[in-house]
């Protein structure tokens, strides 16, 4: 008897960019391609969240309705008001954390980690010692905004005593993750970078999302190589080009049917086979 081998997905991070995953999630669930557990970093932990909770073609449907309606005020409201609260103040952040607070509550309203349909691991970063954390039990959205709480623009997220921080800092493509629960067969989905840009972000926010957003591309090229060996590897390959800050939220709904399109000519031609690194990535990171 032949028994299937454990198969993850991997939502990795990546601010306003995580809008294409729905639109591989789209496809992938459409050629019947699902997952045993998922794993979700930073903006992924979002994706992960809400698709352990309703890992089918209606469920992408609803999260596709909120990537394309939420906007960035919502979710970092940026005033000279919060710059003043943080300078005068010492406030450890930019942004309030009531509008992502309130657009999680409405969405992930299972409460805990443990109530999804799938087994569900967030993936989030020790504040003192940069050490990885990863959450599998415990408040949902607590999770979800540790894992997202960018350094500097987010507040830290206390859980379980500990001060947490970005997943990203620690690990935003967490294959390593999905190692160590067993997984065979690891199904990546990345955010890519805005590889088409004329030039570099203005704003301060901009100009740290996209500088993580480059880190990100060259470690996920590092990790494919370094994990290779211990499972299959499947990267559903990332948009280029693409001109988007990861700062911006008024073109998610291109990126989603953007991500769909390509990912749709991909299954197709490929059948899941593929190079283990995708040219868009490894064009970057040489």
């Amino acid at each position: 008897m032949t028994i299937n081998p454990m198969t993850a997905f991997v939502f990795a991070g990546g601010g306003s960019l995580a809008a294409v995953q729905v639109g591989m999630l789209h496809e992938l669930v459409a050629h019947d391609v699902h997952p045993d557990i998922v794993i979700g970093a930073s903006a992924g932990a979002i994706n992960a969240a809400f698709f352990a909770q309703a890992p089918s073609g209606s469920g992408v449907l609803r999260l596709e309705q909120l990537w394309s309606e939420v906007r960035r005020n919502e979710i970092m409201p940026l005033t000279m008001r919060s710059m003043l609260s943080m300078l005068v103040f010492r406030r450890p952040s930019l942004v309030s954390v009531s509008g992502i607070r309130r657009l999680l509550e409405a969405n992930l309203n299972y409460g805990l980690i443990e109530n999804t349909v799938l087994p569900l691991h967030i993936v989030a970063t020790d504040n003192l010692s940069g050490g990885e954390v990863v959450l599998s039990r415990g408040p949902v959205v607590e999770a979800v905004m540790a894992s997202a709480a960018i350094p500097g623009i987010f507040p830290p997220v206390t859980v379980n005593g500990r001060d947490l921080v970005d997943g990203g800092v620690a690990n935003n493509t967490p294959i390593s993750v999905a190692i160590d629960l067993g997984a065979k067969r690891i199904v990546v989905l990345p955010t890519g970078f805005a590889c088409a840009l004329q030039r570099p972000p203005v704003t301060l926010i901009a100009q740290v999302l996209h500088a993580l957003s480059l880190l990100i591309a060259r470690q996920l090229v590092a990790d494919l190589q370094r994990y290779a060996s211990a499972a299959q590897l499947i990267v559903v390959p990332p948009l280029c080009p693409l001109d988007v800050s990861p700062y911006d939220y008024s073109a998610c709904g291109t990126l989603i049917s953007r991500a769909k399109a390509s990912t749709k000519t991909w299954l197709m031609a490929n059948g899941m086979q593929q190079p283990a690194i995708p040219m868009q990535l490894l064009e970057h990171h040489h």
